[in-house]
């Protein structure tokens, strides 16, 4: 591993010279030549370089190896001979210049010259506004700041290092280009905000590099990845690369266009959801890379009429069972895919093809890995000191410090940044309810109550309020998700109405619920009718995606076709019912990679879907019908235009829990309804009445029990006539298939 690559603290001392001559400047002391040596300076900034002697300018530097360094100006004129203070490489020698400037030594020894521009004859990159907004907490452009940047710096070509870490006593940029040597780049530290920051000459993009911190008590840590990281090593290695300005060329406007201007509660939104690393493998089992994936999926996606992908976590973490949750790099992405050029390749191609973006993004917790944020700068700096505040039992992970306000920047920007540079459509936040509850998961004594004395997280609150400000105000037509699975209000409440600013909220009651009702046998069903009913109480609370995610298909849970009860044939019909009832119920929807052919093994980020199965009819028919189903929905309005306003529902039948039969219509202004029936019996129910919204003639435009899907062909063919009824309203006479979701459309 990268991390390996430790050099000792201590140096082996060697003999010290005199230094300089009378009239080069005064001498360092016998103690500052060893402390800059060891690399136990407190600040190198203020001897190296270039600096005022008694007669003019002089300049020191710190070559290991070198036995005769001459100084030269970026020109290459020659601009003075540099006596040798110690043989480690520490070198000084007065300057033919009288204008301070950056400098370029020629350096040899008896094995050849090398040359190496002085970093610390250059001035700081950040400035007073940066000190100031960063102070503040109110910086929103951090990932132009912070990290690794490549870029043109007072006549020179480099890399500008900047880090956060207030509490250590030293910090140094480490990597391939210096042997690891803690000693050669310590960094300046800018003490108002405690960031370190340096600028590097003559490095590019393609260097591994860490930060090497000796903490507040004096101990080496172990080498730390940088936290603003825009590309890392392939895991098992843990080292951060040096990257240039993303080089993609967008072509999405048109896409970003339509989605600034849209109401996303009022699009058709239908999401597949996908672990990158194991839709589908290649034949010697490694990861699709982004431009295979951009080659594989989007057309598989655009096929299947979805209008989204989200993937699971796809930024750098270093342990693949964590399905990327357990994340060590929020701001790059995983080198498992590839370059990060190539995910900008794939959101550009799936926006010119109509499909947006999602990503998971997880805030809520981070992994103790040692490179990582934990302990970052020998203190608790991300994460509270306090395990009862600082560290997340379930996950064994720690919990950002939210109420910190560097820590809260850190995310919010991180936010921005999927934003601004992916170009991403949405972001899906993981384990909100995790970051709402002080006591989530935990025993009394176990957690610290609020200011005001309850169980509320008013610091996490107010930084998901600050995250859907920003976002929303610089990003409009990018939706943020909450996974929020307490009855919390206002989860889809914009901030100024006192809500917590998401776009959208997951409706884990519907999925708990449904599924609970749908594993029960059918003859069983009429006792548990509310289970169905109850989620049209509070369906139009908040802004919901109806959800049949990750979480269900795992740890033991089956698969959704093997949670449904029966022979293969009822669990097939129970399937396809269930997925024609969620796509006529009010919400958008999600449905989690494999499930829409009915994968039968439980899905494993180690192993690919089972594509095998699309060699059988029912599978076949079973990714036809979700295929129909998202087209059918994205062309009628009346199924998508009103998913979160309750004029967009009215029960047609509602209690005829004997028969779990349960029938509604779908509105939208202007548009004609769309009345969905389902029967969640295996008994066919001929000539079954209706209450329907008009009278006419109503087609079948979709039955799950079709024969194309696999199911037993019985329907209502054509259509039915709905006629004028007792009390005025229309009624059909309707054929309700067997485990099956029908539904009409009047024809005008």
């Amino acid at each position: 591993m990268t991390g390996a690559r430790t050099r000792k603290t201590t140096e082996p001392k060697s003999k010290t010279k005199k230094g300089p001559a009378p009239g080069q400047g005064a001498a360092l002391s016998s103690s500052e030549i060893t402390a800059l040596v060891e690399g136990t300076h407190g600040d190198p900034f203020a001897v190296l370089g270039v600096h005022p002697g008694e007669k003019g300018l002089l300049a020191r530097c710190f070559i290991p190896h070198a036995e005769t360094v001459s100084a030269h100006t970026l020109a290459g004129k020659e601009v003075g001979q540099l006596t040798r203070l110690h043989d480690e490489g520490l070198f000084e020698g007065r300057l033919s210049i009288r204008k301070r400037q950056p400098l370029v030594y020629h350096a040899a020894n008896a094995g050849g010259e090398w040359r190496v521009t002085d970093p610390y004859s250059f001035g700081p990159v950040l400035g007073e506004m940066d000190d100031y907004l960063i102070g503040e907490g109110s910086h929103t452009r951090l990932f132009d700041k912070m990290g690794a940047h490549h870029i043109d710096h007072e006549g020179a070509t480099g890399m500008h290092f900047a880090v956060w870490a207030p509490n250590a006593r030293r910090v140094s940029v480490v990597g391939d280009f210096d042997e690891w040597d803690g000693r050669r780049h310590v960094m300046r530290a800018r003490r108002d905000t405690g960031i370190w920051e340096i600028f590097v000459p003559d490095i590019g993009p393609g260097h591994a590099y860490k930060f090497e911190i000796v903490g507040p008590g004096g101990n080496l840590m172990a080498l730390k990845a940088d936290p603003f990281a825009f590309r890392a090593e392939m895991r098992p290695d843990t080292s951060s690369i040096t990257t240039g300005p993303l080089r993609h060329k967008w072509g999405d406007e048109a896409h970003r266009e339509h989605w600034r201007q849209a109401d996303f509660r009022r699009q058709p939104v239908s999401v597949y959801e996908v672990h990158a690393g194991s839709w589908r493998l290649k034949e010697d089992d490694g990861f699709l890379t982004w431009d295979e994936l951009n080659e594989q999926l989007i057309p598989y996606v655009l096929d299947m009429g979805y209008t989204h992908i989200e993937f699971l976590p796809v930024s750098e973490h270093p342990y693949d069972p964590s399905w990327g949750y357990q994340t060590t790099g929020l701001y790059a992405p995983s080198a498992r895919f590839g370059e990060p050029e190539g995910m900008a390749r794939f959101v550009d191609a799936a926006h010119q093809c109509g499909i947006g973006v999602i990503l998971d993004w997880v805030p809520a917790h981070f992994p103790l890995d040692p490179h990582s944020l934990s302990y970052f700068d020998g203190t608790a700096l991300y994460e509270h000191a306090d395990p009862r505040q600082g560290y997340h039992p379930d996950w064994n992970t720690a919990i950002y410090n939210f109420g910190r306000k560097e820590v809260r920047s850190y995310l919010v920007n991180n936010a921005l940044f999927w934003a601004e540079c992916y170009h991403v459509d949405g972001l899906r936040v993981d384990a909100v309810a995790s970051m709402l509850y002080l006591d989530y998961s935990r025993k009394a004594g176990e957690w610290i109550p609020n200011r005001e004395g309850g169980r509320e997280n008013l610091e996490a609150i107010e930084f998901l309020q600050s995250m859907n400000r920003e976002v929303y105000g610089q990003h409009p037509g990018v939706v943020t998700i909450a996974e929020e699975s307490t009855s919390w209000p206002g989860v889809s409440k914009p901030v100024h109405e006192g809500g917590l600013g998401f776009g959208f909220k997951w409706n884990m009651g519907f999925m708990h619920d449904t599924l609970e009702y749908l594993q029960e046998d059918p003859l069983y069903r009429k006792h548990h009718h509310d289970k169905i009913t109850f989620g049209l109480v509070y369906a139009f609370s908040e802004n919901f995606v109806l959800p049949l995610s990750h979480d269900e298909v795992v740890h033991g849970k089956g698969t959704l076709l093997n949670k449904m009860p029966g022979d293969d044939w009822r669990k097939f019909a129970n399937l396809r019912a269930y997925y024609g009832f969620m796509w006529g119920y009010p919400g958008k929807k999600l449905l989690f990679m494999g499930q829409e052919f009915a994968q039968i093994r439980e899905w494993s980020e180690a192993r690919g879907l089972d594509w095998h199965l699309l060699g059988e009819e029912r599978h076949v028919g079973m990714r036809n019908l979700v295929k129909d189903l998202n087209h059918l929905y994205r062309g009628t309005p009346a199924l998508y235009a009103r998913d979160c306003e309750p004029e967009g529902f009215e029960w047609l039948i509602g209690d005829d829990a004997e028969n779990s039969v349960f029938a509604w219509q779908r509105k939208a202004p202007g548009e004609e309804p769309v009345v969905v029936v389902t029967n969640f019996t295996p008994n066919v129910h001929e000539r079954y009445t209706v209450p329907m919204p008009a009278e006419g003639w109503w087609r079948e435009v979709m039955n799950t029990d079709a024969s194309a899907y696999g199911g037993s062909g019985v329907g209502n063919g054509d259509g039915v006539q709905a006629e004028a009824g007792s009390g005025g309203r229309a009624c059909a006479t309707i054929t309700i298939p067997p485990l099956a979701t029908i539904m009409l459309k009047r024809n005008t």
